[in-house]
């Protein structure tokens, strides 16, 4: 099927079928499956990967089953409105950039892309405007203003078309691939074997083209920003602290690590690199939440022969163990669901500490994966509030919001003094960052949390009640095991949460009395809940010992496993996190290929 068929297929308007992406009535999966059927592929969990790898195996003329532990679909790309009646939250997921933009298109509200308070009565707005960013920025350093446009950050949002498209071309390359694992199948015959790396030869041969259609010079600040820590890289460009503190929430958020730790560059590069509405670097909210995203991809999918069960938790994989190969999965209630093809949503451990059964994958192989880093340093609260928050900062105070309120707004990572008994000692704002992330690496939630702040109740209307908002909290740094007390303790949870409410106080007073209701996720809440090992939103750490061909594990990167037909298609497999369908789609065409081989 064409590139172009497959983008009408996952896009098309005509849908005859819908699942909603909140709760729905508890069916047992033995009654919503065809009984005694053998599927073609069968796919552990209803994220948008499981979903998107669902859809293109289906309009390949693959018999598939979806098997969603929860009663929501969605995974992490969920919209939920029971938690405070009245609203409706995008509970985990919260904005809209990395999704591939062949893969669907969506209704969004674009939004700027941010807006830092800071407590002397000043502030910072970045956007796509390269005016307004200047005008901006000389607010603060006239030296920075003049820098911006040759930064990098600032290259891939506002670069010369001639060489965003370039870099653009040469990302898209290395995301849309699989990984060319070389590896010796003495069952394959010559022919296929021949073909194989033909095949890998051909991908680094088009790496190497991409690569040196960049030139030396925009490679070597490529890899300069792959392999530095984020504080080298923003320190070398400008000398605005607020400048740099709000770059540097990019190179840290949704991970347990610092600006000043190696690879946070990447991090950085990883959350600016995306495209929404045909810009790249543009941040956006989906019209009804992010589960509209896992709606519209589950109605294709149900549109291409999908069979979507959910309340279907699956306990084990099913092995045989004379051949090795996948039989199928087995149900928490007790039915089998067979498939000689088993693709895994789920999280590296999850897959194959918790669901391949023992003595089946090999020890150096199952060691990789254990002792791989799946730590979190994230908390997200979803927060109902009665009216709109206003930055004492701005001037023009509007109820229905201004640009301040439409895009990311940075509490807490500006420069703050600090007295320290005698002495007065200034904290620049991103070693107000490197402060709270050490403090939650010794197991203590952050003082000062960093907090990423959006209000998409502002832009779209459908999710609050009138005059009211919701609003994404998205904080950082929080230990999953807390030095001292415990997050099951309600007043340990309580007592962060108004933490963080008082110090939104700071810039925009008032608000803690204006909360009417919120739901907290903690790390290890995002465990329980939503199946992510440790609360990594990534599934694992994106640091550079886990990209490319080191994900899940070193010799395991094309999404095919030690085990016979179990294929991974989640976040944990490449290109890494976020709501991006990659995986997903990446592990689908493997699934295809090997199927055709067959």
């Amino acid at each position: 099927m064409s590139p172009a068929a497959r983008r009408l297929l996952l896009a098309g308007a005509a849908r005859r079928r819908c699942l909603s992406t909140d709760a729905a009535p508890s069916y047992p999966a033995s009654a919503q499956l065809p009984r005694g059927k053998r599927w073609d592929a069968v796919v552990i969990g209803g994220g948008h990967n499981g979903l998107v790898a669902a859809a293109y195996l289906a309009s390949a003329g693959r018999s598939v089953a979806v098997l969603q532990r929860r009663g929501v679909l969605g995974g992490a790309a969920v919209s939920e409105s029971d938690l405070v009646p009245g609203f409706r939250f995008s509970r985990c997921s919260y904005l809209l950039s990395l999704l591939r933009p062949a893969i669907i298109r969506l209704s969004i509200n674009e939004a700027t892309s941010s807006f830092t308070p800071c407590l002397d009565g000043r502030y910072l707005l970045l956007g796509p405007d390269a005016e307004l960013n200047y005008s901006e920025i000389s607010k603060f350093s006239k030296k920075d203003a003049n820098a911006y446009p040759s930064s990098l950050e600032s290259y891939i949002l506002v670069g010369s078309e001639e060489q965003l498209e370039k870099f653009c071309k040469l990302m898209d390359f290395v995301i849309d691939s699989a990984p060319p694992e070389l590896r010796q199948d003495f069952h394959a015959s010559m022919v296929d074997r021949m073909k194989d790396r033909v095949d890998k030869s051909a991908f680094w041969g088009n790496l190497l083209r991409h690569v040196m259609q960049q030139g030396q010079k925009n490679m070597v600040e490529f890899f300069d920003l792959l392999l530095s820590p984020a504080s080298k890289m923003l320190n070398c460009w400008f000398e605005s602290e607020v400048l740099k503190a709000t770059l540097a929430t990019d190179a840290v958020i949704g991970t347990m690590a610092g600006v000043n730790t190696p690879g946070s560059g990447y991090v950085l590069l990883h959350h600016v690199m995306g495209e929404t509405g045909g810009q790249r670097g543009v941040w956006a909210y989906v019209q009804g939440g992010m589960g509209s995203v896992s709606s519209a991809i589950s109605k294709a999918a149900l549109e291409a022969g999908v069979q979507i069960v959910t309340n279907a938790e699956v306990s084990q994989v099913m092995v045989n163990k004379t051949t090795g190969k996948v039989e199928g999965v087995a149900l928490a209630d007790g039915t089998e669901v067979h498939s000689p093809v088993v693709l895994s949503n789920a999280t590296p451990y999850k897959t194959f500490v918790d669901l391949v059964p023992v003595n089946v994958l090999p020890e150096d192989f199952l060691s990789a994966i254990k002792t791989a880093d799946y730590s979190s340093a994230t908390t997200k609260i979803n927060v109902a509030v009665d009216r709109l928050p206003q930055f004492h900062c701005c001037k023009d105070k509007s109820p229905e919001g201004g640009p301040e309120h439409m895009g990311t707004i940075h509490i807490g990572s500006e420069s703050i003094f600090c007295i320290l008994i005698w002495n007065f000692c200034l904290f620049s704002g991103m070693e107000e960052i490197d402060v709270a992330y050490r403090e939650a690496a010794g197991g203590i939630s952050s003082k000062r949390p960093v907090i990423e702040m959006t209000i998409p109740s502002v832009l779209d209307k459908t999710i609050s009640p009138p005059g009211q908002h919701v609003i994404n909290l998205f904080v950082q740094y929080t230990p999953y095991k807390l030095s001292e007390g415990s997050w099951q303790d309600s007043n340990v949870r309580k007592s962060f949460a108004e933490r963080c409410f008082s110090l939104i106080d700071e810039y925009a007073p008032g608000f803690s009395s204006s909360v009417v209701g919120y739901d907290m996720l903690t790390p290890p809440d995002l465990e329980r809940e939503f199946g992510l090992t440790g609360g990594n939103i990534f599934h694992g750490a994106m640091g550079l010992d886990p990209l490319f061909l080191m994900r899940p594990a070193k010799g395991w990167s094309d999404y095919r496993t030690p085990v016979k037909g179990l294929y991974l298609c989640g976040s944990g497999a490449h290109p890494g996190g976020g709501v991006m369908g990659a995986p997903g789609r990446n592990a689908a065409s493997v699934v295809l290929e090997d199927l055709k081989a067959k």
